[in-house]
């Protein structure tokens, strides 16, 4: 068994809306699913860190994840800034099982295991959190990421967080988040959300004793890497 990760999947099999318009997205789904298929097993775990899919609401989704569902793997699956179609872990659950997608799961407010490394995290949020609005969205997820991280740390395994929004880039930090990291004795973040030209602006490397790791698609050559196999 391994675990892999890759965010931003941004998939568009249900509606008019695709990423093949930017520059590197061309033929994208059909480049994920032969990359996804190369590399990963049915017995292995894939973490996708939010953007899944561009669809409204789950039902007018349902070939999106259809799609996910027919690659190898069980998926854990996480809100991004795109993911509109996301309402509760209970309705998505409740999806799931009425279309038989066994291998999709929803991460929020939970942890899921995975050899020896507990899986936890959340969607994050933007670094300038000015307004109220945003600051209450902001330590929302703070709180959200705590008690995921919470609920990884009972298994007594490593938690290893995963995020949409990068908690720091090589010319800002979101401080709330990226302290909570720090507090918690973290030792690994992955996060997705940059694509294009913010890929100059990733921090990939160590920080405060924590590796960061930019796994959006087309960082990545829309191919699952490898968190531990």
């Amino acid at each position: 068994m391994a675990l892999f990760v890759i965010a931003d999947t941004h998939l568009s099999l249900s509606t008019g809306k695709t990423m093949s318009v930017f520059d590197g997205w061309s033929d994208y789904e059909s480049r994920l699913e032969k990359n996804w298929r190369a590399v990963v097993k049915d017995s292995d775990t894939v973490v996708i860190p939010g953007d899944v899919s561009w669809c409204m609401d789950m039902e007018s989704g349902l070939e999106d994840f259809r799609f996910l569902n027919s690659l190898p793997g069980r998926k854990i699956l996480m809100k991004g800034n795109h993911d509109y179609w996301w309402s509760t872990k209970k309705k998505a659950d409740e999806f799931f099982e009425k279309y038989e997608l066994d291998s999709l799961n929803i991460l929020h407010n939970n942890t899921y295991v995975e050899g020896n490394i507990a899986i936890a995290g959340s969607r994050g949020w933007f670094f300038d959190a000015e307004s109220d609005s945003d600051k209450k969205v902001l330590m929302r997820e703070v709180g959200r990421i705590k008690k995921s991280i919470d609920e990884a740390k009972k298994t007594g395994l490593e938690p290893v967080v995963f995020l949409h929004y990068p908690p720091l880039t090589l010319l800002q930090k979101c401080d709330e988040i990226y302290n909570l990291l720090v507090e918690e004795n973290i030792k690994r973040c992955y996060y997705g959300h940059l694509h294009s030209y913010s890929h100059a602006t990733a921090f990939n490397g160590e920080s405060d004793g924590i590796k960061f790791s930019l796994v959006s698609s087309d960082y990545l050559g829309f191919c699952p890497v490898p968190v531990y196999e």
